[in-house]
């Protein structure tokens, strides 16, 4: 019996850890704390649990060692240092991060060692390879050329749990969140690159309103050009990746940044203050101040703003101690945690949509593919059914020898998206896939 590792035992482990003992694998699972590993393998005879400190490599070596696959879920600055081990003792690996530069340069290692490094394997990264690389080939066999390309995703409350002005729930840690609120956009659109600086991320927004599910703000997701080589799109004079989020969240966000809540510079001199006071410092104002009409001058906005309502919804302005951190940001975080956490009861909704469009020969049309998934009351959330399933279905591929690459690599080849799309079909997770002439699209 063939025995995977597992590194992490966090939010999103349980559905690929239950997917691989119902392969029978042997799987161990290897948490900071164990706890969490052995509430994961529960009930199933084939699996471990063991305690590990990353830092701990001689201990992290020998697990890999003792595996024929590794999946590492642990945070993506963790990843090379699993790599590390995989190539000593020839071993595959699994993540669902993007692939680094120097995740990039061990390829020809790993070709050398005969094994796959297979990475982004996820949700986004990864189902969204999957699902455009499925169109895009299927466009070219008929003899056609994608011509645009737009790709939107975002992981929302369910719409019935979507019940704070926020519009937005977090499952995980916030940071990650704000954090890719700090990064520059840049994408093609008809020919032309549009760059946009971090200021002004969530000031470039459209509505997209997507058959069945609602309308949504969508905003840049990172830089989109390097999908247009990776795709394969020479034809294309559109390339966009994009965020979903609820109405009024780019705003409120936008306006956040301006108040100097997304700074993480240490800070020594707020410390014992409230959020009051702070915020009063941080806009410039005397600690007499009518914080509400001042921050309201400060930003630009009416006193009746609705941004201005959820901020002080969330807490911004109260008389309340602030949270034992060292920045702004990781006191923003706290609090976004606290006042936007998903309750255990709460359902999610993950949403990916693809718009292309097609020419061929004396025809053009747009295709557009969507996946939408909840989670399962009692059960996973959709976040971690689409995070964790893909490179669940891989590994199992993997240890299968259905997947025969080597190398680093992430899934846009027909011999990997074929299989795991087929498989995460057998989940419930689908996508529908409609095509409309050009001369019927509506304007």
């Amino acid at each position: 019996m063939k025995n995977v590792l597992v590194l992490g035992a966090g939010l999103v482990s349980r559905p690929l850890v239950h997917y691989l003992l119902r392969k029978e694998f042997t799987v161990t699972v290897a948490s900071r704390t164990v706890s969490k590993a052995e509430a994961l393998i529960a009930g199933f005879a084939n699996g471990k649990a063991e305690a590990l400190n990353v830092k701990d490599d001689q201990r992290l070596e020998q697990l890999v060692a003792d595996s024929d696959l590794a999946i590492s879920l642990l945070p993506y600055t963790y990843h090379l240092q699993v790599a590390g081990h995989c190539l000593k003792h020839r071993k595959h690996l699994i993540t669902t991060s993007y692939v680094s530069p120097a995740m990039q340069a061990l390829d020809r290692e790993a070709r050398e060692a005969g094994v796959l490094f297979l990475n982004e394997i996820g949700l986004d990264p990864g189902i969204d390879h999957m699902s455009a690389m499925k169109i895009i080939h299927q466009v070219e066999k008929a003899g056609g050329k994608v011509t645009s390309f737009r790709s939107y995703c975002g992981g929302l409350p369910a719409m019935q749990h979507n019940n704070n002005p926020f519009g937005y729930k977090f499952s995980w840690s916030p940071r990650g969140v704000v954090m890719a609120g700090r990064n520059n956009g840049q994408y093609l659109e008809n020919g032309e690159v549009v760059f946009i600086p971090n200021r002004d991320l969530f000031k470039q927004y459209e509505i997209i309103d997507i058959e069945g599910v609602g309308a949504f703000e969508a905003y840049t997701n990172r830089d989109a050009l390097p999908y247009r080589e990776l795709y394969g799109l020479s034809d294309a004079g559109t390339v966009f990746r994009g965020t979903l989020r609820n109405p009024g969240w780019c705003q409120t966000m936008d306006k956040a940044r301006e108040l100097g809540l997304f700074d993480d510079a240490p800070r020594q001199d707020l410390a014992g203050l409230t959020w009051r006071k702070m915020m009063l410092r941080l806009t410039g104002q005397p600690d007499d101040g009518d914080i509400y009409a001042g921050i309201a001058a400060y930003l630009g906005l009416k006193p009746h703003d609705t941004v201005m309502k959820r901020f002080q919804w969330l807490g911004l302005f109260a008389a309340r101690d602030l949270p034992a951190e060292n920045n702004v940001m990781d006191m923003f975080c706290a609090l976004l945690q606290e006042k936007l956490a998903m309750a255990e009861s709460d359902l999610d909704l993950i949403v990916l949509h693809h718009r292309f469009e097609a020419a061929y020969a004396g025809r053009k049309e747009r295709i557009t593919s969507t996946l939408v998934d909840t989670g399962r009351p009692g059960g996973d959330t959709a976040m971690s059914r689409t995070v964790s399933l893909p490179a669940a279905i891989a590994a199992n591929l993997i240890l299968r020898n259905e997947i025969d690459l080597t190398g680093v690599h992430i899934p846009i080849q027909a011999e990997i998206y074929e299989a795991v799309l087929t498989e995460l079909e057998k989940t419930g997770l689908k996508f529908i896939e409609k095509t409309l002439p050009e001369s019927r699209r509506k304007h």
